[in-house]
């Protein structure tokens, strides 16, 4: 599973429902939510 940074929670979390986006760069992204507190969380590098 892919993990991203928190910044609500200050923790590395699991990313729930992670879904693969490119950025208009180019570089792949993961994006999802935090599963404790339902924050969006964002991963770049990733794909």
């Amino acid at each position: 599973m892919a993990t991203a940074y928190c910044v609500k929670c200050r923790a590395k979390v699991e990313i729930r429902n992670p879904r693969n986006v490119t950025l208009k760069n180019k570089r792949p992204a993961v994006q999802g939510v935090c599963p404790r507190c339902g924050t969006k969380v964002f991963r770049i590098g990733k794909g």
